[in-house]
């Protein structure tokens, strides 16, 4: 993989790879599909492909970020896919959805994640995903930059406009709805 001659070497890098990135992979991939068994799939999916197609790099840290741009794609379309199936299923038969009714604190925590993933969903996607690899997939701003192809500064400037735009759309949702964002027992 790493255009080293020993198969026992190759493959020990590969499990250094995987157990390294991986984590970061699934929790972008998780992020964007919000469905913990696609997130594996994908990550899963981009490790074969790697594997598959023997590709060398001259650093690992290249293979990280070449690993990263394949699940975000590969996260986005899939997203996409489950966006579309979900509107055709629900205009073929006419479903209502209907929350399920838990503990209020559940309630509660499950609505302000829905707000933010609302409101990043209205988010221009290159302030989306430098934000999503920032805050969910912990990666510093020199990471997102190799993996976006973008430069440090870039970065800083975009997560910066996607986390006041973000704010000035959940204040926006707030003042719509009249809650003054607490709440009382």
């Amino acid at each position: 993989m790493f255009s080293i001659e020993n198969e026992k070497e190759t493959q020990a890098e590969f499990r250094k790879l995987y157990e390294t990135v991986f984590p970061i992979l699934f929790r972008v991939a998780y992020r964007i599909t919000s469905s913990e068994e696609a997130a594996e799939d994908l990550c899963q999916e981009a490790f074969f492909r790697l594997y598959e197609k023997q590709m060398v790099f001259p650093h690992p840290d290249e293979a990280k970020y070449w690993l990263i741009r394949v699940v975000k794609n590969a996260a986005l379309n899939y997203a996409k896919r489950k966006d579309r199936e979900r509107k055709a299923y629900r205009r073929a038969f006419r479903e209502i959805v209907q929350n399920q009714e838990t503990g209020e604190h559940i309630l509660l925590k499950q609505e302000a994640q829905d707000e933010i993933r609302q409101a990043l969903e209205q988010l221009p996607e290159n302030l989306r995903m430098v934000l999503i690899l920032k805050e969910y997939g912990e990666l510093n701003y020199k990471e997102i930059g190799r993996a976006l192809g973008i430069s440090e500064g870039n970065v800083k400037v975009r997560v910066f406009r996607a986390r006041e735009r973000l704010a000035a759309l959940l204040e926006a949702k707030t003042a719509d709805s009249g809650k003054d964002g607490t709440h009382v027992s």
